[in-house]
Order: structure tokens, then sequence, then C-alpha cells
């Protein structure tokens, strides 16, 4: 960043506390819930799309398959565009795709219309969530940001449970007779909300870059996420083909060449869509570690779903009612991870994940001794748990992948943690479908108990991560650091 561009930085950013900062954050927050709530909220509602659109088993994938691509590609470029044209703007253009789209697929009369409507949707939440988290550590201090992150990390797990639950009580209910429509067409109201909300509480920032957008470096990033993300979310549908290896593999070199490109145009002066210097702080890094092992093995739910339809015969209300209860740990582990992540550091992270741990084998042995005879009083306790060790490792890794990150830098980090989040989620399903099916042979029981043991192994892995992670007194460090920083260019105004 040159010097003009650096004291442009410093008049517009080091200004007293926004005085609807709070109201701008629940606006933010409500916008990433929606966003969950309609990455899951679909998949209850596709047997009834598919019998009123006459539509096959393969574009009925794409209609969740579509979101989920839309939304992972552009996290990063998102967050990217945030930092150029200030999180205001982008948060806004996001949410109008994002609501458009949604109108388009509640009207949609044909499956490819759906499709592409659903693919658009993606797009715009893909512009619109990374604004979130670099609202965040813009807007509020060392002192606010945990209680602000509380709210935000909350959003995930709760909007990814409340989905499934929203679906089946909207396409049941089936309002105004539009049926399955409702459950994008519940988004215009929302969607005009968030937007009205923006426009009169959002602080309306500048960007911080004046050049080019790395367009080459767009498309390399691009064709790698690419390469990963898809095989990830069909790959396990069609079989594995052998095209979907290839592709993964071929994501290796794309993405090596996107980190060259990316070295050799921040030597040159330019501005990379992802700043090397990103991967250098310690917590972000780490933190991308855990939270990627984190999020997959969280996927593990899918599975747990799947078991008591299938294998016990739950309706899908029924057994989105089943995990309900997790809100509540949710809400207590975000509220511990508030108040004592900070305080303890990388001992937190790893206590949360212990308790995730001992969830998911209370969960393993209730389904091989129980059998049949499972039911949502057995499970009660450990879906509180995990929803315990999920709220507060959640919390405490979100603050700690920002805690070393410059403002100018918040969009581009912003951008990588969510795409993190994503990549988890996708490779979770696809790793726990693929060991659920193939031992669904030796029956129900042996199938999900076999899927949890391997979100136990990607769990034990995530708490070798913690590892990574900075200490108690570097983090700190850092924040006492932040402060200092701020404290100066603020007497320098």
């Amino acid at each position: 960043m040159s010097a003009d561009e650096s004291s442009l930085w410093e008049k517009e950013y080091v200004v007293e506390k926004h005085p609807l900062r709070w109201w701008a954050l629940a606006v933010a927050v409500l916008a990433v819930l929606v966003d969950m709530i309609d990455n899951q909220i679909v998949a209850v509602a596709l047997p009834t799309i598919q019998r009123e659109l006459g539509t096959g088993d393969s574009a009925l994938q794409w209609i969740s398959a579509g979101y989920a691509l839309g939304f992972a590609l552009t996290l990063i470029t998102g967050g990217r565009l945030g930092d150029r044209y200030g999180t205001k703007k982008l948060f806004l253009a996001g949410m109008v795709v994002f609501t458009g789209a949604s109108l388009a697929a509640g009207l949609a009369g044909h499956v490819e219309v759906l499709i592409a409507a659903r693919v658009i949707q993606g797009v715009g939440s893909g512009l619109m969530v990374p604004q979130v988290l670099s609202f965040i550590h813009a807007e509020f201090d060392e002192k606010e940001r945990p209680k602000a992150m509380t709210y935000y990390a909350g959003a995930f797990p709760i909007g990814g449970l409340a989905g499934p639950l929203l679906g089946g009580v909207l396409t049941q209910a089936d309002l105004f007779g539009i049926g399955w429509r409702a459950i994008f067409l519940i988004n215009l109201p929302i969607g005009v909300l968030a937007l009205i909300g923006a426009l009169v509480t959002m602080p309306s920032r500048p960007g911080f870059f004046r050049h080019r957008m790395d367009f080459s470096g767009l498309l390399l990033l691009t064709a790698g996420l690419f390469a990963i993300f898809y095989p990830l979310v069909q790959g396990r549908e069609l079989g594995w083909p052998k095209w979907s290896i290839y592709l993964m593999v071929a994501a290796i070199p794309l993405l090596a060449i996107f980190a060259l490109h990316q070295r050799i145009k921040a030597k040159r002066g330019g501005e990379p869509l992802v700043p090397p210097a990103l991967l250098k702080y310690r917590s972000l890094s780490g933190g991308q570690a855990v939270m990627l092992c984190i999020n997959t093995a969280v996927g593990v739910f899918f599975i747990l779903t799947l078991h008591l339809q299938l294998g016990l015969g739950f309706s899908p209300l029924e057994a989105a009612l089943t995990f309900a209860p997790s809100t509540i740990g949710i809400v207590v582990g975000n509220v511990l991870g508030m108040q004592l992540a900070p305080k303890l550091g990388r001992a937190f992270t790893a206590g949360a994940i212990v308790v995730l741990l001992a969830s998911l084998v209370a969960i393993a042995v209730l389904v091989q001794q129980l059998g049949h005879d499972l039911n949502v009083w057995a499970l009660l306790a450990p879906v509180i748990g995990f929803g315990l060790g999920m709220g507060a490792v959640l919390n405490s890794l979100f603050g700690v992948s920002m805690s070393e990150i410059q403002m100018q830098q918040a969009g581009a980090a912003s951008g990588l943690v969510n795409t993190t989040v994503q990549l988890g989620t996708a490779t979770g399903i696809a790793l726990f479908g693929t060991v659920f099916f193939s031992r669904l042979g030796s029956g129900f029981e042996s199938a999900t108990v076999s899927a949890i043991a391997v979100s136990v192994g990607v769990l034990v892995l995530a708490l070798l991560f913690t590892t990574l992670l900075p200490g108690k007194k570097q983090g700190a460090g850092q924040a006492a650091a932040a402060a200092d920083e701020h404290k100066a260019g603020a007497s320098a105004r």
C-alpha cells in the first residue's frame, strides 16, 4: 500500500466508534444466518420439487450442489472486492443478488431456471458473507470483538441446524398453496429488511486499494477451487468416477501455480488476490488447519440424519427436531467462548474439541447398543454436548484466525476463513457419505458407527493441530500491539 493510500486508510478507519455498529452487526449476522439456512433448507423439499417439476436425479443434485459451488468459488474474491470497494457496498451488492435470485428460484417453472437461480444465490452469498467478518474486524475494538464474534460464530451451526427444520415446516405447511416455493420466497422480506437495515446502520468506508483487480489470479484460483469443490459435491452421488479423482489431482498444480503467481505479483508491488503475507501469521494458518478438521468432522451429522431416517424411519422433520436441542449447547458454548477463549487461548480450543470427541463417542455407543430402540431422549445429552463443543470451538477459531490480521487484509483473510469452512463441510459430507454407504451392507448401525469413528479420528487430528495456534501469552501480546497501533493512529489524527 502506498503512502497516500496508507494516509487515506488512517483518516477513514482510525475513527471514533460508529454509534450504530451493534445494530449493523445484527443485520450482518442475520445475513449469515439466512445464508446457512438456505444452504440446507432445500434438502427436505427435494422430493416435492422432483415430483412437481418432473426432474431427474442428476438435476435434483444440482439444486443443492449449485448453491454450494457458487458460494465456495466466490468467497475469496468477494472478500478481496470488499477490501477494494468497501464492505458496505459489497454487502449490499451481495444481498441484492441473493434476494433477486431467491425470487427467481421461487418462481421457477423449469428445473434449469431453478438450478441457475441457486448458483446465483450462492454467488450473492459469496459476495456478502466475507464482509461480515471484515466489518467486525474494522468496527469493534479488542474489548468488544469477542462479543461480536460470538454472534457471528453462532450463526453458522444454528443456521445449519435450522435449515432442514424450517424447510420441513414450510414445505408441509404449504403456505398460500405455493408448497416448496416458500423456502425461497421467504428470503424476500428478509432480504429487503437486511438491505434497509444495512443502508441505515452500516458505516460507509472506502476500500483500501486503488489498483486493478488481479484477474489472472482470480481465474487461477477459481479453476483450482472448482477442481476441488466440484468433485466433492458431486463425486459421491456419481460413485466417484475417474474424472472426479483426476480433477481433484489437477487442483494441486493449479493452486501451486496460483500461489507462485501471487508471490510474483506481491514482489512486483501489485495487489495479489490472496496476499502471501497472510499465511505467515501463525494464528491464521494454524486456525485454518484446525477449522478444516472441525468442519470436516461435523459432516458426520449428515450421516446421523440418514441413520435416523433410513434406518429408524424418522421423517425429515423428526430427524431435524432430534438435533434441534444442540442449539442450547451452541448458545452456551458461544458465551463461554466469548468469556474464556481470549484468556485461555489454545487450551480453550483444545478443551472444546475434547467435548466434541466425548459427545461423538457417546452417540456411537448409543447407536451400537440401542439399535432400533434409539430415540430422541437417549440422544438428548450428547447432542447438547456436541452443540456445546461446536459453539465453543467455532467462537475461538474465528477469533484467533483474525487476531493478527491488519484491517486492509481483513477481506482477503475473511474470504479465506469462510472458504475453509465450506471446504471442510463439503469434504465431510463426501468422506462420511462414502464410508457410510460402503459399509451399509453390514447394517445401519455398523455403517453409522464406522462413519463416527472416522469423524473421531479427524477430531483427534484437529486436537493435534491446536499446537500450531498461538499460546495465551502470544495472543495477549498481539492484542496489546493492535491496541497500541490503534491508539497511535488516533493520536496522529
